[in-house]
């Protein structure tokens, strides 16, 4: 099936909320990286969600312009080709945007899928995701209604992040401490300034205790309950139960009670990056310690070109990550669950 349009990303997201499983979205960086996400998903028989943070793109721009716009543009083309191959619907989405990167990204590429739309067409990606954690709750809100109301006429659906996820991801930083837990009035505050879908669908990446990186669980206090209290006040304001769909972010580390809990109180995203990177160049450190003479011209010899070939240890590479999408399927009860 082919990436999805935005009629059949709103019903995977329905279908989520309602079947009380969420969706990996996976972070890729290359060709091969989107086949492992791809290869994941088609393995587990999920539905899934592909996504390109600004490092990312820049990355997949290239290091002679590292050009963000250049770089997603052209994946997500790329995606558009070879994920016809593949039995399962994903969506392409933008990760992490702060402020400064918004002239520089989300924006030209909202453009970029506005101008398909009034061509008759549907957009390049089906989500984009606004950062705007580092700045105030009231000038978080003001820059998210301004890039909703565009989102929507383009047919996307915006993610925003209301208040800090701990740890670092490309540049954008914060401590880990108290601030990490979302309240029920940011969320008031957030329904009261984007509507509740009739402005435009949006995602909420709410914070309960999550951190982006590397930890072991028991390190960082999660509080996956958070989130049905503020389902529950911002549904008892509007008389709406369950209006948010949530993200959960900075999941590397969680415990499966964590992710079960939070998957009953909204959460139809969860974002990984940091266990798929480890997946993916696992194989390859394996490949080259044990492959050392061949891959290395070792004292004046010749190497071995089977070995040193980048698609041996590319494919390698591949199954990893693959393997651990399949898992994170299995985890958050996605697995099996495609549209058929």
């Amino acid at each position: 099936m082919p990436i999805a349009t935005p009629e059949v990303y709103n019903e995977m997201l329905d279908r989520a909320k309602a079947g009380k499983f969420a969706y990996p979205a996976i972070n890729v960086t290359s060709s091969q990286t989107l086949h492992a996400a791809l290869r994941g998903f088609a393995e587990a028989e999920s539905d899934g969600i592909i996504q390109i943070s600004t490092g990312g793109a820049e990355f997949l721009g290239g290091q002679y312009k590292k050009d963000m716009v250049t770089g997603a543009v052209a994946l997500a083309e790329f995606a558009h080709v070879v994920a016809e191959k593949y039995p399962v619907t994903v969506a392409l989405h933008t990760d992490h945007c702060p402020k400064d990167k918004l002239d520089g990204y989300v924006r030209p590429l909202l453009e970029v899928s506005a101008e398909r739309v009034r061509g008759g067409g549907n957009p390049l990606f089906q989500s984009h995701m606004w950062d705007g954690s580092a700045e105030t709750l009231a000038h978080n809100l003001e820059i998210a209604q301004e890039l909703l109301a565009k989102a929507a006429a383009a047919k996307i659906i915006l993610e925003v992040e209301i208040t800090p996820t701990g740890g670092e991801e490309d540049g954008v930083s914060h401590e880990i401490n108290d601030s990490l837990y979302t309240t029920v009035d940011d969320a008031i505050r957030t329904a009261e300034a984007l509507g509740l879908g009739d402005k435009g669908r949006y995602l909420l990446a709410a914070s309960f205790g999550n951190v982006h990186g590397v930890y072991k669980p028991g390190n960082v206090v999660l509080r996956p309950e958070l989130l049905k209290d503020l389902q529950e006040g911002v549904g008892a304001k509007y008389g709406k139960q369950t209006p948010f769909d949530f993200v959960f972010h900075g999941g590397s580390g969680s415990t499966r009670e964590e992710i079960l809990t939070a998957l009953e109180n909204g959460v139809v995203k969860m974002n990984l990056d940091t266990d798929t990177q480890y997946a993916f160049t696992r194989p390859v450190a394996d490949h080259m310690f044990k492959n050392y003479d061949g891959v290395l011209k070792v004292d004046g010899e010749v190497g071995n070109k089977k070995v040193y070939d980048p698609r041996s240890w590319g494919k390698a590479a591949e199954a990893g990550m693959a393997a651990r999408v399949g898992e994170a399927c299995a985890h958050l009860r996605s697995a099996g669950a495609r549209i058929k």
